[in-house]
């Protein structure tokens, strides 16, 4: 017993040795991980700007930014005004077309569907989240841009020509990829990631929120619309906050849509252009290091809003997460 007593009371330090080394370890790998995404976002933004500098310095940070004339073969002028207006516009319209129908989409899921009904609309928004980008423009161009055009295109680009003629630079040409087109389909990807976020913040709602109002007589819809929604809007802002980010920086399905007009004015339904957009149609085309570091230029600028955007959701939701619980 005194042998097996010694025994125990000698293993103790070693034990404690190699608990204190497995804690420094982790600590030390879990730190070296974190340190390395802010290292990585660092060197993306020093590349980038290191690379766009010729063109920076040739036209100025606001000549560039406001310049409306992308000419690679003749003037070797770059301006990203044109870019950068597309992708404004193409990424809040489309968030604004997403936007109540994954909320609508959410709430449904969350408070009215059984829970089979709502498994099987949660992997079908899983799915839709889940096609690549290039699956759904190629769909986008066989099917959907095919129907838009024969189906409402033609039939708006018609009435426009025989009742008001002056409608039509702003409707654009109706061939059925343009600015249109590419916002619809934006709207469609970005809707599973807000009614993911939107459902899963319903979803985190205390129990006593409800019954509250349930005690105070309210119905089923009063109860969402007072008790659920309120508690939730800073995962339902940050849901819709993420996917505009999102929609900033889809690439291949709004390319392969958008027909990439690269000057101004853009119509309606006619062809248009985004910083990805552009970048990946020309990159590889390049004419010139001017050219080049044009299209970096973009990408910085792309990659300076994107950050934004990022930063402005995680503060919206900091900020309404800790008001939210205050509707009752």
């Amino acid at each position: 017993m005194q042998h097996e007593q010694t025994g125990t009371i000698a293993e103790k330090p070693v034990s404690i040795i190699y608990r204190w080394l497995g804690d420094r370890i982790f600590l030390t790998l879990v730190v070296a991980l974190g340190l390395s995404i802010i290292l990585l976002a660092g060197a993306m933004a020093w590349v980038l700007t290191d690379e766009s500098g010729m063109a920076l310095k040739e036209f100025g940070v606001i000549g560039f930014l406001t310049g409306t004339t992308w000419d690679p073969g003749v003037q070797f002028r770059f301006g990203a005004f044109p870019f950068i207006a597309g992708t404004l516009i193409t990424s809040v319209l489309a968030l604004v077309l997403a936007f109540y129908p994954a909320i609508a989409v959410a709430i449904f899921i969350a408070e009215y569907a059984p829970r089979w009904l709502g498994h099987i609309i949660e992997n079908l928004v899983h799915l839709i989240a889940a096609v690549p980008s290039v699956v759904i423009g190629i769909w986008g161009i066989f099917v959907f841009a095919p129907w838009m055009r024969d189906t409402f295109y033609f039939p708006i680009y018609e009435w426009a020509a025989n009742h008001h003629p002056s409608l039509l630079p702003i409707l654009g040409s109706p061939i059925g990829y343009g600015m249109a087109t590419a916002t619809i389909i934006l709207a469609l990807m970005i809707i599973p990631f807000t009614t993911a976020l939107t459902r899963d913040a319903i979803r985190q709602v205390p129990k006593e929120q409800r019954e509250a109002a349930w005690a105070l007589g309210a119905t089923k819809w009063e109860v969402i619309r007072m008790a659920v929604i309120p508690y939730s809007r800073g995962g339902i802002m940050a849901g819709a906050i993420l996917s505009f980010g999102r929609a900033i920086g889809e690439t291949m399905a709004v390319a392969m849509l958008i027909g990439n007009n690269n000057n101004l004015p853009f119509s309606v339904m006619g062809p248009a252009a985004t910083m990805p957009s552009v970048i990946v149609n020309e990159f590889r085309e390049a004419v010139g290091n001017l050219h080049l570091s044009s299209l970096m230029a973009i990408g910085l600028v792309l990659f300076v809003v994107s950050l934004i955007v990022n930063l402005v959701a995680a503060y919206v939701t900091r900020k309404l997460s800790i008001t939210g619980g205050q509707s009752i």
